[in-house]
């Protein structure tokens, strides 16, 4: 198949229809009346357009008359007359018989001196696959967070099936010893359930902090502190939000230091307040577990090298933050401290 030849411009001096002859992208050049001046080869070959006796055609006339868009035209007089100027308008350039091509359209009119006549370049770019990748890629994403869903749902009726499990052996143990082991892999897993519920209703990749901590704290409260008129678990945080990966590691951490005091700073059902923390500045950000209970000096575990502690220290490192223990009188503070590097 010997190649299209672009059309010889009605004259050759302009310099303006020259670029537009060797021009690989499709372009045209129009008068005010938008009759045709020049075309490149690539406008006619990319459109299936005879190149012979384009020259003094309205744009409108060419091909088959797929041109003829109505609101491209009242575009291109507009900016022609200088009321306008036509910035990757989107177009559909539908022709009998062969798919449908989704154009972008640029136009301006040139330089000109006074006594030169107006010209107009008008730029078309073929964005048809990229926009057929687009989609594909858009369904693809659908298709996967469809499936992440279903993961989500499966995940969590694990987790409730292996709690449930727990919770027998707990009560067919023989050992206390057993039975307190048993609990507290049930608080874990209980814990860890409630921050895959939270992390899974979270569409846009980020967390927020209070109302996380809040809905955590219930859930620890609902499946450990049998008189909810003796304990208060309370949230004081700010309106920060943060990536899913952290809020995990945050959510752990509040986990087990909040499982550690209802264990351990309220002996003989004393009464008290468990406050969670969160607070963001300028350099970092602070996330504290403070009860009023026994403090360091009593029976309180916090303080101690013990699972949990190791769990705490080990979160608070993926973090890049610190980790705090003090003695309120009463009670006990963890705070776990991250300082933004200047």
């Amino acid at each position: 198949m010997e190649p299209i030849k672009a059309m010889k411009p009605e004259s050759t001096g302009s310099l303006g229809m020259a670029l537009v002859m060797s021009s690989s992208t499709p372009l045209i050049l129009l008068n005010e009346e938008l009759v045709v001046k020049a075309a490149s080869g690539s406008f006619c070959r990319n459109f299936s357009i005879d190149c012979d006796g384009v020259v003094g055609k309205e744009l409108f006339e060419l091909g088959e008359g797929e041109w003829d868009i109505p609101q491209l035209k009242s575009l291109l007089k507009a900016t022609a007359a200088g009321q306008a100027e036509i910035e990757a308008y989107e177009v559909d350039l539908v022709r009998p018989d062969q798919p449908t091509r989704n154009l972008v359209i640029h136009a301006h009119v040139l330089e000109r001196h006074e006594s030169e006549a107006l010209r107009l370049a008008v730029a078309i770019t073929d964005v048809t696959e990229a926009l057929k990748s687009r989609r594909e890629n858009d369904a693809l994403v659908q298709e996967k967070q469809v499936l992440l869903q279903e993961l989500n749902h499966r995940v969590a009726n694990s987790l409730q099936i292996i709690a449930s499990v727990l919770m027998q052996r707990v009560r067919i143990a023989q050992s206390e010893e057993t039975r307190t082991h048993l609990r507290d892999a049930h608080h874990r897993v209980m814990s860890v359930a409630t921050l895959q519920r939270q992390l899974a209703s979270s569409a846009t990749g980020e967390v927020a902090l209070r109302p996380y901590f809040t809905d955590l704290c219930a859930s620890i409260g609902a499946s450990m502190i049998p008189d909810p008129a003796l304990l208060f678990l309370v949230v004081d945080s700010d309106d920060s939000v943060t990536s899913a990966d952290r809020s995990v590691s945050m959510g752990l951490i509040v986990t087990e230091l909040v499982i550690n005091s209802l264990k351990h700073a309220y002996p003989d059902e004393a009464k008290g307040t468990i406050r969670i923390g969160y607070h963001a500045t300028d350099d970092g950000w602070i996330l504290s577990v403070a009860d009023d209970g026994v403090g360091i000096e009593g029976a309180h575990e916090s303080g101690k090298p013990g699972l949990g502690t190791g769990i705490v220290n080990a979160l608070a490192k993926q973090l890049k933050a610190t980790v705090a223990v003090t003695d309120a009188h009463p009670g006990c503070i963890v705070s776990i401290t991250h300082r933004n590097k200047m």
